[in-house]
């Protein structure tokens, strides 16, 4: 069946899609909560907030592009969440190109980013729609910081860290051992530069006395949002969660995949890590408490004579998420895209434009820049 809604959740009975629908009904768009299990869906879209105010359906779908594409058809954007997005973004995105929508996900694997950029990325841009990639909280406000950091002139480098508190979904934890077995890169002088296995470095946070461990994340998706930029030679970027604990347990299972994983054939690879993985986490996190759960998005902007810094303090990082796809969808529908084909939500939507809205539901302060801004 095809739709008369303007979105569609894909994976709408996970964590974030359920968040997703959430913002949808805040812009007041109707939508279709897609996935394989109708009974999950609609379990899942019923607990949210007055969701009986707006206007969608359930529908189960084969994870297919004939079934996706039939489905998507007389929909404009889909807001897909079904990670890991290497394992299963491909089909979603050719749905979406086939039947004529902006598609944008919440990954936040860089292997999958640059695969969608190079396979995909001319092919939406043809026809004039969005292909957006990490349309999320990582890694969206570290980019509105970075944006920031360049409003001045005579920056080329860009060191960027981001740090949240919470728990990472069961997608999310997929996600993080999917990445484990990919490269993951930084730009250096415009070159895409692969980091070490199991690259791990200790960080000043902002605001804290404490000395944090933070990891490359993959790699994150700034190295190649920033490739193309002329303004930008060099970018790293840093990620992680407040916990340390928490954080020196991904640190070693990093070092454990590279010493004892990375060795084996690529199925068995695929076996450990998906055993790893399960035994992490195996169910959904609360909801988010903004009183606790807390983020940090601190960019330091380099050039042969400036040094400016953006520093953005916020909550909630799912919650920001749900927001950020469902305003990206919202644009999307009423205005379109700034740049059609691969781009980030600042490059699509505006970095001012973005942090507006995420002030306005009250998820972030103003930033903090400091430094030689002249």
């Amino acid at each position: 069946m095809s739709t008369d809604k303007p979105v569609v959740i894909y994976g709408a009975s996970g964590y974030t899609g359920r968040l997703v629908a959430e913002y949808l009904r805040e812009f007041n768009l109707p939508f279709v909560a897609a996935g394989r299990n109708a009974k999950r869906i609609t379990e899942a879209i019923e607990h949210v907030p007055g969701i009986d105010t707006i206007d969608y359906d359930v529908v189960e779908v084969e994870h297919t592009v004939e079934a996706l594409t039939e489905l998507f058809r007389g929909s404009q954007v889909i807001c897909n969440t079904v990670g890991p997005f290497a394992s299963y973004g491909d089909e979603v995105v050719q749905a979406a190109l086939a039947a004529g929508c902006h598609y944008v996900d919440t990954t936040g694997e860089q292997n999958w980013v640059l695969h969608a950029r190079d396979a995909y990325g001319q092919k939406f841009a043809d026809e004039g729609l969005l292909l957006g990639p990490s349309t999320a909280y990582m890694h969206s406000v570290s980019d509105i910081a970075a944006n920031v950091v360049l409003e001045t002139g005579g920056i080329d480098s860009l060191d960027i860290l981001c740090l949240f508190s919470g728990t990472p979904t069961f997608a999310s934890t997929q996600s993080i051992f999917t990445i484990l077995a990919a490269d993951h890169f930084y730009l250096e002088q415009d070159k895409l530069v692969q980091w070490p296995g199991a690259a791990s470095f200790k960080v000043q946070v902002p605001g804290q006395h404490e000395i944090f461990t933070a990891l490359p994340w993959g790699g994150t998706a700034h190295p190649v949002w920033w490739q193309d930029d002329p303004r930008v030679a060099n970018a790293k970027a840093l990620s992680g969660v407040f916990d340390q604990g928490l954080m020196e347990g991904v640190a070693q299972m990093a070092k454990h995949f590279e010493d004892n994983i990375k060795p084996l054939p690529p199925e068995e690879q695929a076996k450990a890590l998906e055993e790893q993985a399960a035994g992490v986490q195996g169910g959904m996190p609360p909801r988010e408490n903004r009183r606790l759960h807390r983020t940090l998005d601190s960019v330091i902007g380099r050039g042969p004579n400036k040094l400016v810094q953006c520093v953005i303090h916020g909550n909630a990082t799912y919650l920001q998420t749900g927001a950020i796809q469902a305003y990206a969808a919202r644009q999307l529908i009423v205005a379109g895209p700034r740049r059609a084909g691969f781009a980030s939500a600042c490059q699509a939507f505006g970095h001012r434009e973005l942090l507006g809205m995420l002030q306005g539901f009250g998820f972030v302060g103003d930033p903090l820049v400091t430094g030689h801004v002249g």
